[in-house]
Formats: structure tokens, C-alpha cells, sequence
């Protein structure tokens, strides 16, 4: 069998234990559209615009500022990480190599259950406010779950298929998503202003809400922190795919960073696009899909229709690639016979594809939630929140790993590092933690959400007992370098632990289980 010859990010892999197992065909373009589109202001601005009308009406859009800053901190101390341990499953990765597996296993659990929601959460909002707005199709609870269920099935089918050609959609849905947005608010603007329906009054408009007690305690200013705090996620999305990614020291801290920024600019001036242009703010508040109600409002049917199928096209690979960042984390783990039916799980069929056993768990994951919101109207919100709620729980626990970690970790010259910015950013980091915590855990209205949130980890309970019961070894010990080693990733040519060139690698399960002390698979 032919080889392939070893590069130097194949070796850094080999030295914590695994073999290269996929195919390193993402760039850094590529990596920045992987953030960028899991961020997807597109999606996330259609689901939540309506959302912050109702709690904090126009007003709360510069609250945006604010969420880009926290989120930023929380991205940075991300991007460090990944500079340093460039494997798939992020977080649960670097909490399991530098303090312990049960940690580690946590955070993966905690990122797993966030992303079934948050690719649940986006599809849904696929459907429901760009897809059948579009195709004029009246809304259901129903209806919009079964068309769910069918988005789901075909994005699982495309990840299965083909790395190269999920990442190829991508890119063109980005750069319709960078153009396309930065075009959509200057003719509405345009639009609005020239017809005389936009209203820059709106700007400090709290709308249908009263002005008394905006700024009080848990009122519409924190409420409005939502829109930011579910819009800038999926900051661990190109680090779960770094086994995937050419030099993913470099790229992925880079890719990172950029995408948040430029996600946080864009999403500014189309807030500030939004609040403006809309006519009648009671009609928009209460519409179901008030984005798409605004655009056909000052742009009319015709013209709403192209804008939305550019929209349908963002929103569609949104999910996408939330789905293709959660099959990375499930078959890491898996990887580590970690979850039961790992045996599935962390099957390659083809280098160039995805997991196949890892994505269908995923799809069905996904997909099962939909069975309790067919019949829930207000199934949106919820989900979205339960979908912010889970990231901040495992953001929180990455910025708690980071702060305990950084004094052994050294600089080197050329990859990320935070350098003397280090406990400013993770102190801020972990106030605005903390801030989002209050928002998301005090009012009433995000009971549901909660539930939601809370059934996921009890399910996590009983799948970390099933693995330690069908895996003891696995559960407590860690292929390859941990600890400080974990840190220390500099590859010299004394590391390469590579067979000779001709020579076929050797079995998966030896291989991948390389405990220290040992060349047996554990159990």
C-alpha cells in the first residue's frame, strides 16, 4: 500500500499519541470560513433581531458592542490554546492532556450537547425565518420541525461525502455571506432612507417596551446581551478541525481572531441597518420572521426573494458546519474510547470524508429534541437560549483551565500567545462570563431553556457511567504527552516516531492508545 510521507504537523500528532487519519485540506481561508460561518451573523441576527425588539425594542442593538469585547477575550484565550495543543476536540482535549480525563470528558461532554442544540437551533431557524418566508410558506410548529428533520438528514449526508467538497460550499457561502450582507445594508438603508420609511429616531427607540427601569437590574439592557452572547459562538469550531488544517499552530489562533472580528464589525452595521429601516416597530416586533418582514417592507416581495435565497444559502451552511465541528468533537472522543459504541464512532471510512458512525450519532441527536418542540410555538427561543446557556458553561470552563495552566506555559517565537495581556483578558474574560451567567440563569422567562440545558447534563451523567463501566482504562488514562508535556510542542527530528517510509502504519488501536508505560490498547 502506497504511504503518504510524514509532514511536520503529522508528527506533532504522533507525539500526543495518534496517527493522521484525515486529510490536510483546509487553509487558512478555509479555517476563517469554518469560524466565520459557524458565527454566521446571517442566522444568528435573523433569529435573534426579533428577539431583542420584544425585550429591549431598537435600542438594544448597542449592547452588540459589548458581547463582541467579552466574547473577543473568551476568543483569544481560545486561539492560545489551540496554538498550543492543535488537536481535534479542542477544549475536551486540552482540559483532558493538562489537568485530567474526567475534566476533560466534561468539557466534551459540555461542547457536544451545545452543539446538537446550537445546529438544532440554527436549522430550525433556517426554516422558519428565511426558508419559508421565501417560498411563502405560513409557519408551524409542526411543519417547521418536519423541514428541520430534512435539513438535518441532507447536511449529515454532505459531511459523510466529502471534507473537500463541505468546505468548498462554505467558502462560497461565506464570501455570499461577507458581500452579500455589506450589499443587503446599503440598499436597505437606501432604501429606507430615499422612501422616506427608515427612522433614525430608532436608534435610541426602546419600541414596544417601556423606557422606565431599561437600565434596571435583569431589564431590557441585560436581556439584549442575548443577541450577542448566542451570535459570536462556535470560537473552538476551527480547532476541532485542526487535524484537518495545514500548520494549525498558525492558522487557527489567526483564523479565529478574524472571524470574530469581522463578524462583530458586520453584524454592527447591519444592526444599525435594521433598527433604521423599520417602518412600523409594533408590526415588526410581533411578526414571526420580523427580519424578513422588514426587508419586504421597504424592498418589496420581488427583491426580498433574492435577498433571502442569498440568506437561505448562509443559514444552510451555518448548520453545516456546526454539524461538521460537532462530528470532529464526537469521533475525538470516541477516538479515545470514550464514548460507548466508540468502536463505531471512530471509524474513517476515506481520508477526505467525515466519520460516518460519529455524523449519524450526531443527526440523531440533533434531530430527537424535535419530537418535544413540533408542538411548541415559542420552540425558537427556547432553543436558542439553551443553545447560549450550554457554550457559556463550557466557554467558562476553558477560561477556568487557561487560568490554571498559564504560568507553565512558555512563548515561542511565531505562534499566538497573549503575551503580557494574559490576566487582563482572562479576568475580563471571566467577568463577562460570569455577567452572561446572571442573564441566562436569573429571569423566568428562560425556565424552558434551562430544563433544556439541565436534561443535557443529566444525560451526560448517565453516558460518563456507561463509559467508565465499559472503559475503565480509557476513562483515566491519556495517550501521548500530557500534563506539562502537553505544552512543550516544539517537533524535533528525534520526535518523529513514524514507521520508515513503505512501511504501513500500524494497527489503529495500538497506535492511538500508546499509554505511557505501555504499547497495548487499554482494557
Amino acid at each position: 500500500m502506497k504511504t503518504i510521507p510524514e509532514s511536520r504537523d503529522d508528527q506533532l500528532l504522533s507525539r500526543f499519541g495518534y496517527r493522521q487519519q484525515f486529510r490536510r485540506t483546509l487553509r487558512p481561508f478555509e479555517s476563517f470560513a469554518v469560524v466565520f460561518s459557524f458565527i454566521s451573523i446571517t442566522m444568528a441576527l435573523f433569529t435573534t433581531f426579533g428577539y431583542v425588539l420584544g425585550v429591549a425594542g431598537p435600542r438594544g442593538i448597542w449592547i452588540w458592542p459589548i458581547a463582541v469585547v467579552g466574547q473577543g477575550m473568551v476568543a483569544l484565550i481560545y486561539a492560545a490554546l489551540a496554538a498550543r495543543i492543535p488537536l481535534a476536540g479542542s477544549s475536551y482535549q486540552w482540559a483532558a492532556r493538562l489537568v485530567s480525563p474526567t475534566v476533560g470528558w466534561w468539557l466534551g461532554w459540555l461542547s457536544f450537547a451545545s452543539l446538537a442544540v446550537l445546529t438544532l437551533g440554527a436549522d430550525y431557524a433556517f426554516v422558519q425565518l428565511a426558508f419559508q418566508p421565501m417560498l411563502g410558506i405560513e409557519y408551524t410548529a409542526l411543519g417547521a420541525a418536519v423541514q428541520t428533520f430534512a435539513v438535518i438528514a441532507v447536511q449529515a449526508t454532505l459531511i459523510i461525502g466529502s471534507t473537500f467538497f463541505t468546505t468548498r460550499i462554505n467558502n462560497a457561502a461565506v464570501t455570499f455571506e461577507v458581500v452579500g450582507m455589506i450589499e443587503l445594508s446599503i440598499v436597505l438603508l437606501a432604501a429606507a432612507v430615499i422612501a422616506g420609511q427608515g427612522d433614525w429616531d430608532n436608534l435610541w427607540s426602546t419600541g414596544t417596551v417601556p423606557e422606565a427601569g431599561w437600565f434596571s437590574w435583569l431589564g431590557p439592557a441585560m436581556l439584549a446581551t442575548v443577541l450577542g452572547s448566542y451570535t459570536l459562538l462556535g470560537l473552538d469550531s476551527a480547532a476541532n478541525m485542526a487535524e484537518e488544517t495545514d500548520d494549525p499552530r498558525r492558522v487557527v489562533p489567526r483564523a479565529t481572531i478574524r472571524a470574530v472580528a469581522t463578524a462583530g464589525v458586520i453584524g454592527m452595521i447591519f444592526l444599525i441597518t435594521l433598527a433604521v429601516a423599520v417602518g412600523d416597530v409594533a408590526a415588526t416586533t410581533a411578526d414571526s420572521a420580523p427580519v424578513a418582514f422588514i426587508l419586504q417592507d421597504v424592498l418589496g416581495p420581488e427583491i426580498e426573494k433574492i435577498f433571502l435565497f442569498f440568506i437561505c444559502v448562509s443559514m444552510f451552511c451555518c448548520g453545516l458546519i456546526i454539524m461538521t465541528t460537532h462530528t470532529r468533537l464526537t469521533w475525538a472522543m470516541a477516538r479515545d474510547r470514550r464514548l460507548p459504541g466508540h468502536q463505531i464512532f471512530s471509524r474513517v471510512p476515506k481520508a477526505t470524508g467525515g466519520p460516518t458512525g460519529a455524523t449519524i450519532l450526531v443527526a440523531v441527536v440533533t434531530a430527537a429534541p424535535l419530537v418535544l418542540v413540533g408542538s411548541n410555538t415559542q420552540a425558537l427561543t427556547d432553543i436558542f437560549t439553551a443553545a447560549t446557556l450550554l457554550p457559556a458553561a463550557a466557554y467558562a470552563g476553558t477560561v477556568l483551565l487557561y487560568a490554571r495552566v498559564v504560568r507553565r506555559i512558555k512563548h515561542e517565537p511565531g505562534y499566538f500567545h497573549l503575551g503580557r495581556w494574559e490576566r487582563p483578558v482572562v479576568a475580563g474574560a471571566l467577568i463577562w462570563l460570569a455577567y452572561e451567567f446572571i442573564v441566562l440563569l436569573a429571569p423566568d422567562r428562560f425556565r424552558t431553556a434551562q430544563l433544556y440545558a439541565l436534561a443535557a447534563i443529566l444525560l451526560g451523567v448517565l453516558v460518563f457511567a456507561l463509559a467508565w463501566l465499559l472503559e475503565p482504562r480509557a476513562m483515566r488514562t491519556q495517550p501521548g504527552a500530557v500534563g506539562k508535556e502537553a505544552l512543550k510542542v516544539e517537533v524535533e527530528d528525534s520526535i518523529n516516531e513514524a514507521p520508515p517510509t513503505g512501511e504501513p502504519f500500524p494497527d489503529s488501536r495500538a497506535s492511538q492508545y500508546n499509554y505511557r508505560g505501555s504499547t497495548r490498547p487499554p482494557g
